[in-house]
């Protein structure tokens, strides 16, 4: 077997754990510590929120917002289903994340990231959140592994009651809040409710194939 490769490491701002870039043969991996937080090998689960986001769009020219770059499936899915006329902003709270993209991951990014409907913004998401009102049409989070973060304290504030009544004022009318997660989140849903979100919480699959491991993609909408 092809053994893994460290090609490169980032510190996460705000956090003591470091981020690992790996690859093993044509696979990448961006790890921290123990925990693999994606694999270019499962993009399923990324699409799809991509796609259950997009679809329930009703507006000529939509803003969206995609908070976390990784290994930039989800901004891909959305590329193809958005009109000419939308914006899409990514925002990567580690700017060696959006380096690599250019570098070693280029080949998985594409020429999504030189679209002209893309704006790269290196910022916590949650700045850019809280900054706006009803600005966004949609919001999509996939930050750490979802509601249950793992490498920074202050992404856990944005699945929190608190952290989820600015996400709900930044939506425009009828704007969408999509958020990602390895697993499901009784809790989160319950969250997601009581700030005022009409929610769906759908199970989707990790990988492209109808087997393996599931994921989770809820779907808020704005009343």
């Amino acid at each position: 077997m092809i053994p893994w490769e460290t090609l490169d490491t980032a510190a996460i701002p705000g956090g003591s754990e470091t981020l690992r870039l790996k690859r093993r043969g044509t696979e990448f991996s961006i790890m921290l510590g123990t925990n693999e937080l994606m694999n270019s090998r499962l993009s399923g689960s990324e699409e799809a929120l991509a796609r259950l986001t997009i679809e329930r769009l009703n507006t000529p020219a939509p803003r969206v917002l995609i908070g976390g770059l990784g290994l930039g499936f989800t901004l891909r899915a959305c590329l193809p289903l958005l009109p000419a006329q939308a914006r899409v902003t990514v925002v990567e709270l580690v700017p060696a994340v959006v380096a690599w993209a250019r570098g070693p991951l280029a080949a998985l990014h594409g020429d999504s990231l030189d679209d002209p409907r893309v704006t790269i913004v290196e910022e916590d998401v949650g700045t850019v959140i809280r900054a706006a009102k009803a600005d966004w049409d949609a919001i999509l989070l996939d930050v750490d592994n979802g509601p249950e973060g793992l490498s920074r304290a202050g992404n856990d504030a944005l699945y929190s009651a608190t952290g989820l009544a600015p996400a709900r004022a930044a939506l425009a009318p009828g704007g969408v809040l999509s958020v990602w997660s390895a697993g499901p989140d009784r809790g989160f849903t319950r969250r997601l409710q009581s700030s005022g979100l009409k929610v769906e919480e759908i199970p989707v699959r990790a990988g492209t194939t109808k087997r393996g491991a599931r994921h989770v993609v809820w779907v808020g909408r704005k009343g």
